[in-house]
């Protein structure tokens, strides 16, 4: 039952983003319906899935009128459905968006956890963080390699015993609670990355205001089909479009955060990966050519 003494200031919407994963999005939003604290406005974003994905989500919104269908016209990718997604929950007035793919189950208690962690923060400190990040296992309980967030250089500045919550640059869009201050001050996600570091990129743009917290007491169990991180080592032919994104999206993020000298410092890392993990020349290449192409990359920071 909902706690009827919540104010505007504590609406919360979730945000997830689906293509054709009905039966993994079916197990997401029965684990948002469990939560201790559960969302006002529980937001799913289509990329026009060929699957029963729209009649399934039609039909559970049917029983629960917390649940909202948003289904695109095409295809725009993870980055460009988390950009449409947060703008509508944006312009719906929530104050706080938990914005998650479609394949990590929140544990019943994940969400307030995060809830509780950024509020106690600003009210113990001085500072407000711009997101709180949960922790993200893979299905054996391990941490999800993919999925950890970077420390800043002062991150144990306010760990406490009993709030250990360290400070973090950079999180995944896998349960990431952003307020609505944050992004009024930073605006969306870029939609043009289409997939790959959209949400190292997002932020990382929102810590200019200040770091995020990360909250390992939250947890929320990521189903990947294995659990590795992002090295170009382990690129293969049907791995290669989403690194090539990866590439060209890094490589642009750096051109305009770091300049040149960056973007060489990126190249060389990604070479060493790949040279020593044996990766054919002619995919080497294609990620060279994406690096490249990363360096006149410029899309837009729309605002809200």
């Amino acid at each position: 039952m909902r706690d009827k003494t919540l104010s505007p200031l504590d609406k919360t919407a979730a945000v997830i983003v689906t293509f054709n994963r009905s039966a993994k999005l079916a197990k997401v939003i029965d684990a948002l319906q469990r939560q201790t604290r559960r969302p006002e406005v529980i937001l799913v974003v289509d990329n026009a899935s060929t699957d029963d994905t729209q009649d399934m989500v039609i039909a559970r919104a049917r029983e629960d009128l917390s649940i909202r269908y948003l289904r695109l016209p095409e295809n725009v990718g993870g980055a460009g459905g988390f950009h449409a997604g947060l703008k509508a929950a944006y312009e719906h007035g929530a104050h706080y968006f938990w914005v998650s793919d479609d394949d990590a189950y929140p544990e019943p208690d994940a969400i307030e956890k995060l809830l509780h962690a950024i509020r106690q923060f600003e009210a113990e400190n001085q500072w407000r963080p711009s997101f709180a990040a949960s922790r993200v296992e893979w299905i054996d309980g391990s941490l999800c390699e993919m999925n950890t967030p970077r420390p800043v250089w002062d991150w144990p500045r306010f760990v406490r015993p009993n709030a250990a919550w360290a400070l973090v640059d950079s999180a995944s869009f896998v349960s990431l609670l952003i307020p609505r201050w944050a992004v009024e001050a930073h605006g969306l996600p870029i939609a043009d990355y289409f997939i790959w570091f959209d949400d190292a990129e997002y932020t990382r743009r929102l810590s200019r205001s200040y770091p995020g917290i990360f909250v390992p007491e939250s947890r929320v169990i990521h189903d990947t089909p294995d659990n590795r991180g992002v090295n170009f080592g382990l690129v293969n032919e049907k791995s290669l479009w989403k690194f090539r994104y990866g590439a060209r999206n890094e490589a642009s993020w750096r051109r305009r955060e770091g300049g040149l000298m960056s973007v060489l410092s990126y190249a060389y890392g990604v070479h060493q990966q790949m040279k020593g993990a044996n990766v054919p020349g002619k995919m080497r290449r294609e990620i060279y050519a994406s690096i490249f192409k990363g360096l006149g990359f410029r899309p837009e920071i729309k605002t809200v």
